[in-house]
């Protein structure tokens, strides 16, 4: 109980992270990141792997807005965690988006988000990677190269 109002702030913030990139606008995503961190999205496909640069970190959601521009979370669950210092939230999501072609796709995931001071400092998505390749397979065979592009990664 001590931390919970902390705990409900970040909740707050979180879901005006996920409004932003709903509305099309990565920007204060990107500048909740601290200057060191992660960020990981699970698979072998032009949105997977791993970056710790801002710079990397922003290419990654601008791919990302361009291969789905009309992305749209629905938040299900948030749960904090831990002091301002070491804080991790869980949030469940459902997200629909129609890519670059207009076909409707839905899909659901986490979002595993280690917090320090304020800033997140570790962004793990989980999500059916089966279900995100078809639709990138999809957007490939209409053309969109940056579909099967390689992952955007600033690591070995």
């Amino acid at each position: 109980m001590l931390w919970r109002p902390y705990h409900l702030i970040v909740e707050k913030r979180l879901r005006k992270l996920f409004a932003a990139i709903s509305s099309g606008n990565a920007e204060p995503i990107v500048a909740a990141f601290a200057p060191d961190h992660e960020h990981i999205f699970i698979g072998q496909h032009a949105l997977g792997g791993r970056r710790t640069t801002l710079a990397a970190t922003r290419k990654w959601y601008e791919r990302l807005l361009r291969l789905l521009p009309d992305i749209a979370f629905e938040i299900t669950r948030i749960e904090v965690r831990g002091p301002p210092w070491n804080t991790v939230a869980l949030a469940d999501w459902n997200e629909t988006n129609s890519g670059t072609d207009g076909v409707r796709t839905t899909n659901t995931g986490l979002h595993v988000i280690h917090l320090a001071w304020g800033r997140m400092s570790r962004l793990q998505i989980i999500t059916d990677t089966f279900a995100l390749q078809e639709t990138l397979d999809r957007l490939a065979r209409a053309g969109v190269e940056e579909a099967h592009a390689p992952p955007i990664t600033d690591v070995a």
